[in-house]
């Protein structure tokens, strides 16, 4: 099949914003306008067809990005034939921080995005970690001020609080016809025009001129938009200067330029919820936001050469890919979303998963619309779609050619921060447990499962607490399987601090056949992050070599045990250097047996300390609050790094124990009135100070 839209009317795009702002209602009305739904699904209702999830739907926030595809004919076009439509790609992405890994992976494959905002409370916490991000992958964004038919709704505040927290390049394309249970309608500015929203669901837009009472504050509005937009183009500023008369496609080019290098944001207003105001945003995507054609190539490795290569956005380029997301369907089984940058795939071909050198067949093209799906023969340069049963793709790895492979940069995703423990209730749920940690592991690559050796316990780790109580909820809804949960954990672990040896010896007689296992073994410290190394010095067969693998085990299973805390010990080297065994009595078993009591012995005596993992954090707060949180963190054991200035804000990174920021969300939003906003990762385990490691071993910390 041909294709059917040309790449510049495509748009891909993403909804992005703090929660509770309005992003998933936003998305249901452009899916009823756009004809994908016959009806508008509310979120307070639980009824939103992009939040199909059951935790989405009960809690009423976005947990996973949909994504969907839809078609739009901006509203001032006469011509309504194909020829003018839109294709328009949208993924619907979570606001919590807990889920920011389902943003991150969405922004690196969007080209656009509009960034909702609550009228009411303006620039929120999440939204400028979002807007952040966006800057991190360079997306090009429109703004939207949502809610503005409630209490307290504001255009200018918020618009405001855009120019102070975000970006000093916002301009208002819009002013609203009243505010907060009077708003009725939106100005335009640049056609200057007044926009009502009748019929069902305010499906019809209705053209009028300006109400009296609104011409004086649209002009004002009119004249500081144009004056803006005038010093980013010297035949506008010309035309501007000499008092001419703008024509709207003029001044539309120049926003147009300036959204994709970033020094533009155009700003639209309304209220999704009463259905106003949102056919006009998807016409500014239309019009604003980048298709393909208009960003740079793609870069990306030849595995071959190690050299770069660049893949420009045409059908006829090699094909190149980025699976962005492994999602698990009840359904069909395991869904890969894919980005195609370049090039064309057909249904039944084969292509290389780059990441991982090996083949997958394409068996399946699916066009997702949100949970519903339809089946594609073909996919273009700038397609967003799904396919079914890749077997060894997952989230980030590149899709490419055989002929010509490509790899993309990878999606880098923060270390789990948090683990808990996790048994199965019944016999039958502990079957099931294992197959649905494995899919929700391959589904989410910030979710991490292990097993603890010495007791047998699964310990599940990931990003916040709000996350792992998710996974435990979907655990129980999608795969039946009952579980009960510990508190949450810090991973400690364990090192020495010098060089020691010990002997360990195992002998054991009993009637019939003995044991008998001895060796001597030296333990060295190495470099944090060295790991564990085993060196084998036996001269002249004092062990025979049959029983050296045995020895290795041995050390390698004390190693998991500690000596301490029973954390893990990491960065040692441990050296097998003499001991003897017998002709009749030795066995594997013995060396083991005989390797481990060494090992333990050496430990204790090699002055073994405790280690925790130390967070690199970035706390983001109002001037006004900066003694305050820097009192706390030191409070917290924190190193402060420095401190930097973003507009309005300060930011402050430090180094912080994990175990000191259980809880600290809460805190940091009551000490800065809910301003205050931090991220943080995982940096590098260092010891633990001895007078909180000696409460740790007496079992008093967590």
């Amino acid at each position: 099949m041909p294709r059917q839209y040309p790449i510049e009317k495509y748009r891909n795009i993403g909804i992005i914003a703090h929660i509770d702002a309005g992003k998933t209602t936003t998305t249901e009305r452009i899916l009823f306008y756009t004809g994908i739904s016959h009806k508008i699904g509310e979120v307070h209702e639980g009824a939103a067809i992009m939040d199909w999830m059951a935790q989405e739907r009960e809690r009423g926030i976005t947990i996973t990005s949909a994504a969907t595809t839809c078609f739009w004919t901006p509203t001032y076009v006469q011509d309504r034939s194909k020829s003018n439509e839109y294709r328009i790609n949208i993924i619907d992405t979570p606001g919590h921080i807990d889920f920011t890994a389902e943003v991150q992976r969405s922004l690196r494959v969007l080209d656009g995005a509009v960034v909702v905002f609550d009228g009411v409370a303006g620039v929120e916490p999440q939204s400028e970690t979002v807007w952040h991000q966006a800057d991190k992958f360079h997306v090009p964004r429109i703004c939207f001020i949502n809610k503005l038919d409630r209490m307290g709704g504001s255009f200018e505040k918020s618009l405001n609080s855009v120019f102070t927290k975000l970006t000093p390049n916002a301009i208002a394309l819009q002013i609203p016809i009243g505010e907060e249970e009077k708003f009725e309608g939106i100005i335009d500015l640049l056609r200057q025009k007044a926009y009502f929203f009748e019929g069902e669901m305010g499906r019809q837009v209705e053209e009028r001129d300006i109400p009296a009472e609104y011409v004086e504050s649209a002009k004002e509005w009119r004249s500081r938009l144009l004056e803006k937009i005038a010093g980013e183009d010297e035949q506008l500023l010309a035309a501007y200067l000499a008092g001419e008369e703008l024509k709207v496609e003029d001044v539309k080019r120049v926003i147009r330029k300036g959204t994709l290098t970033g020094t533009l944001v155009p700003v639209f207003c309304g209220s999704s919820l009463k259905n106003k105001g949102v056919q006009l945003v998807l016409d500014g995507v239309a019009d604003y936001l980048p298709s393909p054609a208009d960003l740079p190539p793609v870069k990306g490795t030849n595995p071959k050469t190690g050299a770069e290569e660049e893949r420009k956005p045409l059908d006829e380029e090699h094909f190149s890919a980025l699976a962005f997301k492994v999602a698990s369907d009840p359904y069909v089984g395991t869904l890969t979303y894919f980005r195609v940058y370049s090039g064309t795939l057909k249904k039944g071909s084969y292509i290389l998963n780059t990441t991982t050198q090996e083949k997958e067949r394409i068996s399946r093209i699916l066009r997702m619309h949100a949970a519903e799906r339809e089946e594609v023969e073909d996919l273009y340069a700038g397609d967003i779609a799904a396919t079914i049963g890749l077997k060894n793709t997952s989230t980030g790895h590149t899709l490419s050619d055989e002929q010509a492979p490509l790899l993309l940069e990878q999606i880098s995703f923060p270390e789990p921060v948090i683990s808990i423990r996790i048994e199965p209730k019944t016999k039958a749920d502990q079957e099931r447990m294992g197959m649905s940690l494995k899919r929700l592991s391959d589904e989410d690559p910030t979710f991490r499962v292990r097993s603890d050796m010495e007791t047998g316990e699964t310990l599940i780790a990931g990003m916040g607490e709000l996350h792992l109580e998710i996974i435990v909820d979907r655990m129980k809804r999608e795969f039946n399987v009952e579980a009960n949960i510990g508190r949450p954990q810090v991973a400690y672990k364990e090192t020495i601090k010098k060089e020691e040896e010990a002997e360990g010896k195992y002998i054991k007689q009993s009637g019939g056949r003995g044991q008998y296992g001895h060796v001597w073994l030296k333990l060295a410290p190495k470099l944090r992050g060295e790991g564990f190394e085993f060196v084998d010095e036996i001269k002249g067969g004092s062990i025979p070599r049959e029983y050296i693998p045995a020895v290795e085990k041995g050390v390698k299973e004390a190693l998991d045990k500690g000596v301490l805390a029973g954390y893990p010990m990491i960065d040692v080297q441990a050296t097998l250097f003499d001991g003897s065994y017998h002709d009749v009595d030795s066995s594997e078993i013995a060396f083991k047996i005989a390797a481990s009591m060494a090992l333990q012995a050496a430990a204790r005596k090699a002055q073994t300390v405790l280690l925790e993992p130390i967070m690199a954090l970035e706390v983001l707060i109002p001037a006004d609050f900066f003694g305050d949180v820097i009192g706390d963190l030191s409070a917290k054991r924190a190193a402060i790094q420095d401190t930097e200035d973003r507009l309005q804000m300060k930011i402050v990174h430090a180094k912080v124990p994990l175990s000191e920021m259980f809880g600290y969300a809460t805190s940091l939003r009551s000490l800065t009135e809910g301003r205050g906003t931090f991220t943080m990762e995982f940096d590098r385990y260092e010891e633990v100070p001895p007078s909180i490691a000696q409460e740790i071993i007496e079992g008093k910390r967590r």
